[in-house]
């Protein structure tokens, strides 16, 4: 795990999530993190609420779109050209979920699949951005994949998204570590899932959020009903913990 201070193009630059009760999501994350914000009003964007930190946008909370569907975060790339990436998508074995569609006036999105089953959204800016800030504490730090037979897969993000790859070697009986890189700089990673995940966890992007104190962070979380799946340990470049909200989307905690 890394942190990433470049957020650009072809990288990482939005995080949001899709959940049956989104006014719920939206009161624990409050708590959790500070943020704030109120369901969008306007049809078009379906109850969707852009939080803010302070007064920059961080994340997005919305209803989900089909009864049923699991609640989870999504990591969106940046791209300018939504349409050429969907085009490289299939090449290299992906599946389009949700074709490019426009999101009122802020911007082209779509959903695919990498050949491993995580889904990956891209993120085509107008009036937003993205993110406006990462890696201070209550924001998003870092995005890894977590996956089954992951050397099988990283080679779907460097044809579709030209990133490269430094892979080192794990320590203490842990499995190698893969930081994607974007002109030298370190923007995600990714690892095999853990052996002891449950079978019918799929593969899966994962979202870590930056805190001042992940031990205190991952006890506030849990006393708001969230479950801890992982309890905060250290790694080589701080301390992390994973807990799953109590919609059950899961996301990580790292110090900032």
């Amino acid at each position: 795990m890394a942190k990433t201070t470049t957020p650009v193009k072809t990288a990482p630059v939005w995080v949001d999530m899709s959940v049956a009760d989104a006014g719920a999501a939206i009161t624990f994350y409050w708590k959790l993190f500070g943020w704030k914000g109120e369901p969008s009003s306007d049809p078009a964007y379906g109850g969707y609420a852009v939080m803010k930190l302070g007064e920059k946008d961080v994340a997005g909370i919305g209803p989900a779109q089909q009864p049923g569907q699991p609640a989870a975060w999504s990591v969106y790339i940046g791209t300018d050209d939504a349409d050429a990436i969907a085009t490289k998508v299939e090449a290299a074995g992906g599946k389009v979920v949700a074709p490019p569609f426009e999101v009122g006036d802020l911007g082209r999105m779509a959903v695919f699949q990498d050949p491993g089953g995580a889904f990956i959204s891209v993120w085509q800016p107008a009036k937003m951005a993205g993110t406006q800030v990462s890696g201070k504490p209550n924001s998003p730090g870092w995005w890894e994949l977590n996956a089954r037979g992951v050397d099988e897969v990283k080679p779907f993000y460097t044809k579709v998204f030209g990133w490269t790859e430094k892979t080192s070697k794990g320590e203490q009986g842990r499995p190698p570590y893969t930081e994607f890189q974007l002109g030298g700089h370190s923007i995600a990673g990714a690892m095999e899932m853990a052996e002891m995940v449950p079978a019918e966890v799929p593969n899966h992007w994962l979202v870590y959020f930056s805190v001042a104190d992940v031990d205190a962070a991952t006890q506030t979380a849990s006393e708001l009903g969230a479950r801890v799946a992982m309890q905060p340990m250290d790694y080589p470049g701080g301390r992390f913990s994973v807990v799953i909200d109590p919609q059950g989307a899961a996301f990580g905690l790292m110090s900032s």
